[in-house]
């Protein structure tokens, strides 16, 4: 009934209706076996939060995702809502299992070698020299500062970094203050002399149409750059950033300050880079120890 209920008054797709019966008779033999019989519609009813909880425990102790767990959820409450409608049966305890939540995934950054590389060596994979100059300054930015791309490619002429220091607007309007590298600096500036129109209202960077540069462009370029060099396919503008983070967190900054420089709003998010400095820091363990091998 509930999955005849899905494909003709819900119109699901025949892959969707497939799913959600695989994971209701997950669920459902999971009771069978919790109850020592199969459950009535009167017996669901009645079915405490700890039961529900303890199917979800056995799934994770399965070594299903919590991904799955929570569509395997979805799919469960579906059902008990249909209860409730078609018979009149109403689970409150359904209500109050949280949906599992998914693990973040940590940063991907670059080796410093190959964050160098996309700075210093990105211009190739253009033919026009003002092109070349701009993909320069562009990826030099975003890993000398940390800068989202979003944060990169809404800056103005006018904006542009000219002495140590750079004013960003990032996230929720939030302005924040990043040092600027020399190496930075002079990059901006040669492009600056390559801008076709470098009015201080006109945007820092543009596409070859003479409007702000797409974010698919840059992405298009590193995308080429990368594959021509061996450099691994999480490279994108936006790991960058988290070469950034990363390598100055290895370099021995503190938390706190890459918070500032990244302008995250809670220290918990950049604490997330510790993780990836760990695993880096156990990998070159794991290869450098006599007794690791």
């Amino acid at each position: 009934m509930f999955l005849d209920m899905l494909a003709h008054e819900k119109r699901a797709s025949p892959l969707t209706v497939e799913a959600y019966g695989h994971d209701l008779a997950g669920f459902l033999g999971f009771i069978t076996q919790h109850l020592g019989g199969e459950p009535d519609i009167a017996a669901l009813g009645v079915l405490r939060p700890a039961d529900f909880r303890a199917w979800l425990a056995s799934e994770a102790n399965d070594g299903i995702s919590s991904t799955s767990r929570a569509r395997h959820l979805s799919a469960v409450r579906s059902f008990f809502r249909f209860l409730h409608k078609r018979h009149g049966v109403e689970n409150t305890a359904i209500r109050t299992i949280a949906t599992p939540r998914s693990k973040r995934p940590l940063p991907r950054a670059l080796t410093e070698a190959d964050a160098r590389n996309v700075a210093a060596a990105i211009g190739e994979v253009e033919d026009e020299p003002w092109l070349s100059a701009r993909n320069e300054a562009l990826f030099t930015l975003l890993y000398g500062c940390g800068l989202r791309i979003s944060e990169a490619l809404a800056l103005n002429v006018g904006n542009a970094p000219r002495g140590d220091t750079l004013l960003v607007r990032g996230k929720g309007d939030k302005e924040r203050i990043v040092p600027v590298l020399p190496l930075v600096q002079s990059r901006i500036a040669h492009w600056l002399t390559q801008h076709p129109s470098p009015a201080p209202d006109a945007p820092l960077f543009i596409g070859a149409k003479g409007c702000r540069l797409n974010p698919g462009v840059a992405q298009r370029a590193l995308r080429n750059f990368r594959r021509l060099n061996g450099i691994p396919e999480h490279a994108t503008p936006h790991a960058l950033r988290h070469s950034f983070a990363t390598h100055l967190l290895a370099g021995g900054a503190d938390l706190r300050s890459i918070q500032e420089l990244l302008g995250h709003a809670t220290l918990s998010t950049t604490q997330r880079y510790t993780a990836v400095d760990a695993t880096q820091l156990l990998t070159v363990w794991k290869k450098a120890h006599p007794r690791a091998r």
